[in-house]
């Protein structure tokens, strides 16, 4: 496997952003992520979705170690300053989820709070499912689990088309338009960073296909039981969306229907928020999170 890996100097002096660079290696791939907070407090992991990387949650970080909590927060394998295979051949659904197990494993991380966003949640939701001994609640926000077996959103359908069409895909501005507020320049270049030229986004690129969009993707059947266990979820489950994300909008009442740890939580709809609402309202977020976790203690 060709990995290509970022160069550091793109890292320097990045806005609100002053975080120690921690790696752990899995499967041959290096995997950056960021590690705050008491080493003894049960942590909370902070997955990220496509195009986006750890830097989305910096807004959150501070909020949650101000609280208490120790945060992880890894780059998925091609994003960020993790590594990135160059072929999109390289980038499969499950090998994201192997990925992510593999940085579970490493860091021996039991009593995990996660909280997911966009691919975020198609790769945490499937460890919760797999590996629900290491999980003690969830935080959803504008996420799912899809199988294939129901139409996609339309909103969803052209931004496919629009990844694979474009002969360059424009990360920073697929941020900005998945926002609400207006992003200043050194922001987006910020979440251009990782990205030096086209050939390091062959993961970017490929995210948007390995979405099951259909009943027979190689995806679908993991995904089917997946939710077989999550169906029977019944430690804490809460679901924190925005208002105006047309992506995942209305996926929060399916996860509380089918959820049965969703059940009698306090949900939350954040306002004045798009898909990345980490980036919108980051600091609500965060807020969410702590007064969850303060009220759903271990028993």
């Amino acid at each position: 496997m060709e990995i290509l890996r970022t160069p550091d100097e793109r890292f320097v002096n990045l806005p609100g952003y002053p975080f120690e660079p921690r790696y752990v290696e899995v499967d041959g791939v290096r995997i950056h992520y960021v590690h705050e907070g008491p080493r003894q407090a049960p942590p909370v992991l902070l997955l990220h979705g496509e195009p986006s990387w750890s830097y989305l949650y910096r807004k959150m970080i501070p909020r949650l170690v101000e609280a208490g909590l120790r945060v992880i927060a890894p780059d998925l394998v091609g994003f960020g300053r993790s590594d990135k295979p160059a072929r999109r051949e390289d980038y499969t659904y499950q090998r994201h989820v192997d990925w992510m197990l593999g940085f579970i494993c490493a860091l021996d991380l039991e009593h995990i709070t996660l909280v997911c966003q966009d691919w975020g949640g198609l790769i945490g939701l499937r460890l919760v499912a797999e590996h629900g001994q290491r999980f003690d609640r969830v935080v959803a926000a504008n996420t799912f689990l899809p199988t294939g077996d129901q139409p996609m959103p339309e909103a969803f359908l052209t931004w496919q088309k629009f990844s694979q069409q474009t002969p360059e895909l424009p990360i920073g501005q697929i941020i900005q338009m998945g926002c609400v507020s207006k992003l200043p320049p050194e922001v987006i270049a910020a979440y251009e960073a990782p990205f030096p030229d086209e050939r390091y986004k062959a993961g970017a690129r490929q995210f948007p296909l390995l979405v099951p969009t259909r009943p027979d993707d190689p995806a679908s059947e993991p995904n089917r039981k997946a939710w077989e266990a999550l169906r029977r979820w019944r430690k804490p489950f809460l679901t924190a969306f925005s208002d105006q994300d047309p992506i995942t909008r209305g996926a929060d009442s399916l996860l509380q229907a089918l959820i049965p740890g969703a059940a009698g939580q306090p949900h939350t709809t954040i306002h004045g928020a798009g898909h990345f609402l980490q980036e919108d309202r980051g600091e609500e977020l965060a807020q969410v999170v702590v007064s969850f976790i303060r009220a759903t203690p271990l028993r």
